[in-house]
């Protein structure tokens, strides 16, 4: 029977739930049970498509198309498990889905209410069948403890803890321990704290993570245990590590995962944990061969976490070259003010990559950057927005289209980016107008792509038939497709029915690839995308040049 895990928060957010969550299920998964991750997430957002990435971070999507929290690429990174719809759900889903009811006379003309309904509706999703065989479902609430929108989710989460069979539930609440350094003192009045808003609402935490900058002194374990009335062993520390692919092998030293099995009585009967791939790849990360450094040149670089899935690609990326890569974070914007500024910031680097956007701000800069990486042969990655204003700078630049833009910009003589009216979904079809709705109207999810013979990039997949995960509104004008081609830069993917333009490359530069799709969003530790190994590669060949 599945087992289920609740991870809550206090005292401050960022604490970093979702990683604890993924570092969880990897340690289950090592000692050999299979599991399943979800977040639910109280903001009244449908989804976090139409939020802005500096409030919210990357939109993190699915193969199934749906538009989730960044939470859920750290699931998929440390469990390889793939994330689906049904994996996440936001206090906007359910309200919406509840008001359909309500229209629908489905409630028999019963007043609906908090509780029973809002609840019913989360615990429906929580015990959501998670597939076959699966053992633990983790689901991790976001936000704090005492936040009034997560009210509803911690009743629920009460209400299931009482429902579930004795000894299937287990609670862990994430909290810090500020460290005051002018007293010299680890503090554990806000965990006592949290925990006492947690218990006030009917949930008594098993185990408590403990973030904290200094090992905790046994005096202030035994202390929170017996004010939080937590068992001593279960109040767990959690210091910073060398790198998020560390946080396994670190939260399994302090006993996390054996503290876990000990709620569900399975200590006993659990096998010994196998962390030697985490072993490895953490091994790797803190000795590598070399360093190379990528330019990101974007828009929203002010915020890393509008990137997460990006960076960590990349680190695998280097992973499978045995290099760290560093990041250099470039505003398009700064390009445009001093174009000048180009060469001090683009010369050095081994690689130049203009990541997904939206809208017109730093566009021109980012079209400059990607004429400077064609220039001066180097490495170059185009992903999505990125592709696009490839296309824009050939168009421009080589084939004489000097009023080539996208009509996200608004309306154009020369729309070599347009946008997307229709396209084939399996056997149907979807379409989308201008005026639509923003939310879930993109192309999103996975979508097959067919690939050049002889390519270079069917000679990085190994294969002519691919799928990838999407997320745009615009897409190349076929229309221009030989104007552009004329200039070198081939039309190396198409979608399987040839109208939609998947991947660009020039056979004439050292490493020049546009993707419509978005690579880092399937990339794993311990199965690095083929694009970013490639990449990397790349750029490692580079940095022994300059």
């Amino acid at each position: 029977m599945t087992r289920y895990i609740f991870i809550t928060g206090g005292v401050v957010s960022s604490l970093g739930k979702g990683l604890a969550s993924a570092a969880l299920g990897a340690l289950l998964q090592a000692r050999g049970y299979r599991v399943r991750l979800r977040k639910l997430d109280p903001y009244l957002n449908v989804d976090p498509g139409t939020m802005s990435p500096y409030q919210h971070g990357e939109v993190f999507v699915t193969e199934d198309g749906a538009e989730t929290d960044l939470d859920l690429g750290h699931y998929e990174r440390f469990t390889g498990v793939n994330a689906a719809r049904g994996d996440n759900i936001t206090t906007g889903q359910i309200y919406k889905t509840i008001i359909e009811k309500e229209r629908r006379g489905d409630y028999l003309g019963a007043t609906v209410q908090v509780i029973p309904h809002v609840t019913d509706e989360i615990k429906s999703f929580v015990l959501s069948d998670p597939g076959e065989g699966v053992d633990f479902v983790l689901v991790e609430i976001g936000g704090t403890v005492g936040d009034i929108e997560g009210l509803p989710f911690f009743e629920a989460i009460r209400q299931l803890g009482q429902e579930l069979p004795r000894g299937m539930a287990c609670y862990i609440h994430l909290t810090l321990l500020p460290y005051v350094k002018t007293a010299g003192e680890m503090k554990t009045k806000p965990t006592q704290h949290s925990v006492k808003e947690l218990r006030s609402i009917g949930i008594q935490p098993d185990i408590l993570l403990c973030r904290c900058e200094q090992p905790i002194p046994p005096a202030e374990r035994r202390k929170i245990g017996q004010f939080c009335n937590v068992r001593e062993g279960a109040v767990i520390q959690a210091m910073d590590s060398p790198n998020i692919y560390a946080v396994p092998l670190d939260y399994h030293e302090q006993g996390l995962d054996r503290e876990v099995l000990d709620v569900f009585g399975l200590l006993g009967t659990a096998p010994e944990p196998d962390l030697s791939g985490w072993r490895r790849v953490s091994d790797r990360l803190a000795h590598p061969d070399g360093e190379v450094t990528i330019a990101i040149v974007g828009k929203y670089t002010g915020l890393t976490d509008a990137y997460k899935s990006l960076v960590e690609a990349l680190i695998h990326g280097g992973l499978a070259s045995n290099v760290r890569v560093r990041l250099d974070w470039i505003e398009g914007e700064m390009f445009e003010r001093d174009e000048a500024l180009i060469g001090e910031r683009l010369a050095g680097v081994h690689g130049v990559l203009v990541p997904g956007a939206f809208g017109e701000r730093g566009a021109t800069g980012m079209i400059r950057a990607i004429q400077f990486a064609r220039v001066h042969q180097i490495p170059y990655f185009g992903i999505c927005f990125g592709m696009q204003m490839a296309m824009i700078e050939a168009a421009r630049n080589l084939a004489g289209l000097t009023e080539a833009s996208s009509t996200e910009f608004g309306p154009s003589a020369q729309p070599v980016v347009g946008l997307m009216t229709e396209w084939s979904r399996g056997n149907e079809r979807e379409t989308r107008g201008e005026g639509d709705d923003l939310g879930g109207t993109m192309r999103l999810g996975a979508y097959d792509a067919v690939l050049a013979p002889g390519s270079r990039v069917a000679a990085i997949y190994g294969a002519e038939h691919i799928s990838e995960r999407h997320r745009h509104r615009y897409e190349v004008n076929l229309r221009y497709r030989e104007a552009i081609e004329a200039t070198g830069l081939a039309f190396s993917g198409l979608s399987p029915d040839g109208v939609l333009p998947e991947i660009c490359e020039r056979a004439d530069h050292p490493w020049f690839i546009g993707v419509q799709f978005h690579p880092e969003l399937k990339s794993r530790p311990f199965d690095p995308h083929p694009l970013f190994t490639s990449f990397i590669g790349a750029a490692k060949d580079r940095s022994r040049l300059v």
